[in-house]
């Protein structure tokens, strides 16, 4: 039972406590954890109520980072695929289990937060349903499917005032801040251009839809797993990895690694959205003299060049990306046999007075040559770093008290995630407008098939629309199989 709050403090019961994380907070007291049961005691009212959604894969892990050796409790568990689900399901044995995440929000009054492992395609719809009901969110990279999604779940989270997450883990890292601090302090002078790059995909893509019909697995709630996506037969073609090739379902291979990738040069950049996007594309053959067009799946690999403008003293700057075993030039500062970039892809920020690199997840950053390392003096850091992980540093945000706090303690809040989800998903327009055409006459009167869509496509981010194509704004958003709309 709540206390009536006096002129100069407010008590909170644990409910109101964690789930107020976005009310305005006046003065408080919590007895601390110590006096109540010794050194590192963490009584349970203390503890985080979790839930997970899309808990097999990916989810496992999230899970397991936040659970953090018991600080926290995980009390509900909610999977479409038993069998996916099933090493999770045994490692929790208490919490409640479901297949709708829906039924487990209604239901369940207790979770305090969630986190979404789910492909996708699927990420909004349960985020936003959950932020509704004033539920603290952390959700996988890349944050949503579509740049409309990734504006409306940023918006829902000041609406709503919940805690925030997306997991691209190296945002929490020292490297990331590291090269920021680089950059800000002018270690290599300004930077107007940017190299990135990806191993991605190491599953299939540019292939033909597949004509399903196979026995759908009897662990498998197979409506369900598409959610907003239409209704088709099931193929072991789209899951449990294969989803992440095929554009209803997956985001191809900027989805999975740009976020990562592309985070450190966010950051240290402070980039907003970017004023244009141009792409292309690998060819897919079907036979020896016919060249295949599928696009209903993401390309084997692809280029894509977007330009961002001025911003905070900094210059205009392009960002290069590449994936599907597409690099760019090696840089003359690398020596033969030093690598570039790591196992999974890489950064090259290239200033007036010097280069930077780093690996995936922003890991180890170098200045070029590999040889100023020897004599470089870092700058003082300037950057707050964060304490624990990326899925505890979220925990800690859900009991910040306020949204203010939250975001402070949750690096890759919506706030900044939402943007940087944008940024990476203008790339697949640019690559799903690659397909549109349409028969044009020429001079000598016969029609000819004219892909008007393979041309740099300029960007109002305010207003999330093409300027000078507008069939490319089909693909902002989606459309949504009914009863999966997602309501902001």
């Amino acid at each position: 039972m709540k206390d009536k709050p006096s002129d100069s403090s407010q008590s909170f019961s644990r409910r109101d406590f964690i789930k107020g994380a976005g009310a305005s907070l006046a003065l408080f007291t919590i007895v601390p954890r110590h006096v109540l049961g010794g050194v590192g005691y963490i009584p349970p009212s203390d503890k985080l109520n979790i839930a997970g959604v899309g808990v097999g894969g990916r989810g496992y892990d999230i899970l397991k980072g936040a659970y953090n050796n018991g600080t926290e409790n995980i009390v509900a568990l909610c999977d479409v695929d038993d069998a996916r689900a099933a090493n999770t399901y045994k490692e929790y044995p208490n919490a409640k289990r479901y297949r709708d995440f829906r039924k487990m929000l209604e239901a369940q009054k207790d979770i305090d937060a969630v986190m979404i492992g789910t492909p996708d395609h699927t990420h909004a719809v349960i985020a936003m349903a959950a932020m509704q009901m004033g539920k603290h969110v952390y959700v996988e990279k890349p944050l949503t499917h579509n740049i409309r999604e990734a504006r409306m779940l940023t918006e829902a989270a000041r609406r709503y005032k919940v805690a925030t997450q997306m997991g691209n883990q190296g945002n929490s890292s020292e490297d990331i801040r590291k090269i920021a601090e680089w950059i800000q302090g002018g270690v290599i002078g300004e930077v107007r251009t940017v190299q990135a790059w990806t191993n991605r995909p190491i599953w299939p893509q540019g292939k033909p839809v597949p004509k399903g019909g196979e026995k759908i697995p009897a662990t498998l709630d197979w409506d369900l797993w598409l959610g907003p996506a239409a209704m088709r037969p099931y193929s072991p073609e789209y899951l449990p990895f294969k989803w992440r090739g095929w554009w209803d379902f997956g985001t191809g291979a900027l989805g999975d690694m740009a976020c990562h990738i592309i985070d450190p040069v966010f950051m240290a950049l402070k980039l907003g959205y970017p004023t244009s996007v141009e792409a292309s594309v690998s060819s897919v053959f079907i036979d020896d003299f016919k060249m295949g067009e599928f696009p209903e799946s993401c390309p084997p690999s692809s280029i894509i060049h977007l330009e961002f403008p001025a911003r905070e003293g900094m210059p205009p700057v392009s960002l290069h990306w590449y994936d599907g075993g597409l690099m760019p030039q090696r840089p003359a500062e690398l020596k033969d046999n030093e690598q570039m970039g790591d196992w999974g892809g890489g950064v090259i920020f290239e200033g007036t007075r010097g280069k930077i690199m780093c690996g995936t997840y922003a890991r180890n950053p170098t200045l070029l040559p590999t040889s100023a390392m020897n004599y470089f003096k870092q700058p003082e850091p300037t950057i707050p770093r964060v304490q624990g992980n990326h899925q505890t540093s979220w925990v800690a945000a859900c009991k910040a008290g306020n949204l203010e706090a939250a975001n402070k303690l949750a690096s890759s809040n919506f706030d900044y995630a939402g943007p940087l989800t944008e940024t990476v998903l203008m790339g697949n327009l640019a690559l799903r407008s690659l397909n549109i055409k349409e028969m044009v006459k020429g001079t000598d009167g016969r029609e000819t098939t004219v892909y008007t869509g393979k041309k740099k496509l300029l960007w109002d981010g305010a207003n999330m629309r093409i300027t000078n194509y507008e069939p490319a704004n089909q693909f902002v958003g989606r459309e949504y199989r009914s009863g999966w709309e997602i309501k902001g």
